[in-house]
């Protein structure tokens, strides 16, 4: 973060993954990542004022990760549960709102179903849907 100010600064340092094995197929997670952005950017605008462009920046950053992992975790490589654990973490410890995490992760698996083949589309949108599920269960027992 900016000092002076809580604007995040955008991403730097490594990349995130651009593309991932899904089955037989690789995925461009680019246009995926900005799809579910302007969808989670449409549902929460007040994120534009508390983040700025860089909240979009992250947003798309995060999203590849998290597309990635879901894409890991169809053919039993990546433990998306353990991934999504450690970013709710990450993200709680700079005050983000762990119920926008679990509704962006809904949002994924919703753009996943729609753009992807079902087969393979079907179960990474439901092991984000998972995920998502997991992430509510964090953000209710951390309330208690």
């Amino acid at each position: 973060m900016r000092d002076g100010n809580r604007r995040p600064d955008p991403p730097s340092g490594t990349p995130p993954p651009t593309e991932a094995r899904l089955g037989d197929t690789v995925v461009d997670l680019i246009p995926l990542a900005e799809e579910i952005c302007r969808r989670y950017r449409d549902e929460f605008p007040d994120e534009a004022e508390r983040y700025g462009d860089a909240g979009i920046a992250w947003c798309v950053h995060d999203n590849q990760h998290l597309l990635f992992w879901g894409a890991g975790a169809v053919d039993g490589g990546v433990d998306l549960d353990r991934q999504v654990d450690w970013l709710a973490t990450v993200l709680e410890a700079r005050d983000f709102p762990l119920d926008r995490l679990a509704r962006n992760l809904d949002l994924g698996a919703e753009v996943i179903l729609e753009q992807l083949e079902s087969g393979h589309g079907g179960r990474m949108a439901a092991a984000l849907a998972a995920a998502a599920t997991s992430v509510r269960l964090r953000a209710s027992s951390a309330s208690s």
